[in-house]
């Protein structure tokens, strides 16, 4: 996209495309998630992560989040990450059709931009993403007269056990072991809450819970971008972290505060639950 540049989403709020829905949660990812009403061609719905490939040669933007089907209907809130004409914290409201496979989506206009996605999804399996490959352009705004390709892959749900080691800025330690679910409804601004139990190896905290949230506080996932907030009753523990897939790792930075063991730091967590793509 025009005048994009690179930035960070991590440091105090995360970035979110394509989004919408409700609030019902997966019990756990042996479980099918519920779906919604019968799709007809590829249901497409979930947490998805994309990137784009400017033809004008701009740099990349990166755009994650959640798409809603009811039918061959589609619809989403996106968020963009890395462009100086888009403001990440701005919901944009995405509406279109899927024909089989063919997708095409048309966003709201803002600030004079209106963006429009076309492409295909591929079948996602047990224990294989879905993908997305296809092309955008920008009119009007800012961004007028971008275009380019844009590829897309549908994140797991994160659930089960996340195992992960915490390491202070002063070399200090801790291990964490969570039991998370993760919402099987996307919040109207894209994220999928997390919620669940931690257990803490250090002096300072034995115990914690993770309470579930939505973009841009509490514990979410949007994309490969893992947000967690743990009470432990003696601070709060707050991570924010990306999900290698292909490592199966989370890694990120966090701080504790508000007790008597405050700090930063950069943690490592393990997501250890079944490849669980959703409906």
């Amino acid at each position: 996209m025009k005048h994009l540049s690179s930035t960070s989403w991590l440091l105090s709020t995360l970035v979110l495309l394509f989004g919408c829905g409700g609030g019902e949660r997966t019990s756990r990812p042996n479980s099918s998630p519920p779906s919604g009403g019968p799709a007809q061609g590829l249901n497409g719905a979930g947490n998805w992560q994309f990137s784009t490939t400017s033809m004008a040669g701009m740099p990349p933007a990166t755009i994650a989040g959640s798409i809603a089907q009811s039918g061959v209907s589609v619809s989403g809130a996106v968020h963009v990450d890395g462009s100086s004409c888009f403001d990440h914290l701005t919901t944009v409201g995405l509406s279109g059709t899927l024909t089989g496979k063919n997708i095409s989506l048309t966003s709201s206009s803002i600030a004079g931009q209106v963006t429009t996605f076309t492409g295909s999804f591929s079948d996602p399996g047990t224990y294989s993403p879905g993908q997305f490959a296809g092309t955008y352009t920008i009119n009007g705004g800012c961004a007028n007269g971008d275009q380019g390709n844009v590829t897309g892959v549908k994140i797991p749900y994160i659930a089960n056990i996340l195992n992960g080691t915490f390491t202070s800025s002063g070399g200090g330690t801790f291990d964490l072991a969570g039991d998370v679910a993760q919402d099987a409804s996307a919040s109207p601004a894209g994220s999928f809450g997390v919620s669940g139990t931690a257990t803490l190896t250090t002096s300072c905290f034995s115990s914690g819970t993770i309470t579930s949230g939505t973009f841009p506080s509490g514990s979410f996932i949007v994309g490969t971008s893992v947000a967690l907030e743990i009470d432990t009753g003696n601070g709060t523990i707050s991570f924010l972290g990306t999900w290698d897939l292909a490592k199966g790792e989370i890694s990120g930075i966090y701080s504790v505060s508000g007790g008597t063991c405050d700090q930063t730091g950069t943690a490592v967590l393990v997501a250890s639950s079944p490849w669980d793509y959703g409906p």
